[in-house]
């Protein structure tokens, strides 16, 4: 199975890599005039004549994005807003994202950890599975609430972790899922922004969203006597 897995693990990166590649030769011409209105215009026309090949398609980059863990997802939520706005982005982007942590979610119980070392190193699993901290079933739920808010955390990793601990397949999808919203949002509504050639609300996005989402990690550190967020982090590390 291991060699499966991988063989299928390499020939999905190569799909990923010609499909962006693809869709940066069909959409680059369009995008560098984006800061016109001729080009807005052209962008969103050349998206609409996609149909739902638009939507397979990101929907494609988005499975592989998580499935393969190695491709960041902030490009493809971006392009997520950029297609379809930032409602519309983040609304697929969330669909997505919790089709996409089910299936593997339910691979990971049903596959076991081999599945999992397929994807993942499996010392750095063995480290995080076998640590006191990700064992402790009373705080698990508030570490990967913690963890998937975090900008930076390797969310797609703590998908499969998550499969492997006692954790409530239901509860940790959603958290899997909505836990990711501040990031989702900022991207696709960045996207979003650049589409309508306004390149500097999307600095401003991020950088409120990354307050934002600072100030929350902070405030839960303060009433986190033990620490357990900042222990979490160095395990992942």
């Amino acid at each position: 199975m291991s060699k499966r897995v991988k063989a299928f693990k390499y020939v999905l990166m190569v799909v990923v890599i010609l499909v962006i590649i693809g869709l940066i030769v069909y959409l680059f011409p369009v995008v560098k005039n984006l800061s016109t209105l001729e080009g807005q215009i052209e962008f969103k026309n050349q998206v609409s004549n996609m149909g739902i090949l638009g939507y397979l398609a990101l929907f494609g980059l988005q499975f592989a994005q998580i499935f393969l863990i190695i491709i960041p997802g902030e490009p493809i939520e971006v392009l997520a807003g950029m297609c379809y706005g930032g409602i519309g982005g983040t609304i697929f982007i969330t669909v997505s994202v919790l089709i996409i942590s089910t299936l593997i979610i339910f691979m990971v119980r049903k596959l076991g950890r081999k599945f999992v070392y397929s994807f993942c190193s499996k010392e750095k699993i063995e480290k995080i599975e076998n640590s006191k901290l990700f064992k402790n079933e009373k705080k698990i739920e508030w570490i990967m609430l913690i963890l998937f808010l975090i900008p930076g955390t390797p969310k797609d990793l703590l998908v499969y972790i998550g499969g492997l601990l006692q954790l409530k397949p239901l509860k940790f999808i959603l958290i899997s899922t909505f836990a990711r919203l501040p990031s989702v949002v900022s991207s696709t509504f960045a996207g979003s922004s650049i589409a309508g050639g306004n390149w500097k609300f999307s600095i401003i996005i991020y950088a409120v969203t990354f307050v934002l989402v600072g100030l929350f990690v902070f405030i839960a550190n303060k009433f986190d006597k033990d620490k357990t967020a900042e222990e979490a982090m160095k395990i992942m590390k």
